[in-house]
């Protein structure tokens, strides 16, 4: 779990990069302490690294003035492209007697250390952008609907946020996954 010196530096130069170009999403934040932060959480860095290598293009939503840790979170145009065609949890994978996807939503989340986003965080994300104007992303499903076999999805059209719902088993090559991750 720990990047190479050079993958690390890749990485911060791009974490860098793309937290120069969008200020909007992260006003009166100075990289320098974020960067800190992240120097010294390498664990943090590594799911990081996995968001990016998985075409999430995380970036700084703000600082949690309560615990003081930095918020990060897929900004991609649209659901990161190698966290598709994924169905929700395991159970769900499970459930499937054929044509199984390759993996769920919730596992490959906690692999790379980074939570799924919840309806709040979503909608939060999309003050600051359009994103997922032709995709869908999975959303943390609140328990009681999960135990009824459902699980809820969000995407950006027609100006306005929707979210809706599928059975957790379903899974589909628009529909990916939006992570979020505190250091």
């Amino acid at each position: 779990m720990d990047l190479s010196p050079e993958e690390r530096d890749e990485l911060l130069r791009a974490l860098k990069a793309r937290f120069e170009k969008n200020m909007n999403r992260h006003e009166g934040l100075d990289w320098g302490k974020i960067q800190a932060k992240l120097e010294n959480n390498p664990e943090k860095l590594w799911s990081l690294n996995e968001m990016e290598s998985t075409g999430g293009d995380p970036d700084v939503l703000g600082l949690d003035e309560m615990t003081g840790e930095y918020i990060f979170c897929d900004c991609s145009e649209e659901s990161p492209k190698a966290r598709r065609s994924l169905c929700y949890d395991r159970e769900a994978l499970e459930s499937r007697k054929e044509n199984r996807p390759k993996n769920n939503v919730i596992d490959m989340a906690a692999a790379m250390g980074i939570e799924l986003l919840t309806e709040e965080e979503y909608r939060n994300l999309q003050k600051l952008g359009k994103y997922d104007a032709k995709t869908s992303s999975w959303i943390r499903t609140p328990s009681d609907i999960r135990k009824l076999g459902g699980a809820i999805f969000a995407d950006f059209r027609y100006g306005n946020v929707f979210v809706y719902h599928n059975g957790a088993e379903s899974y589909y090559a628009a529909r990916g996954f939006r992570g979020l991750l505190k250091v």
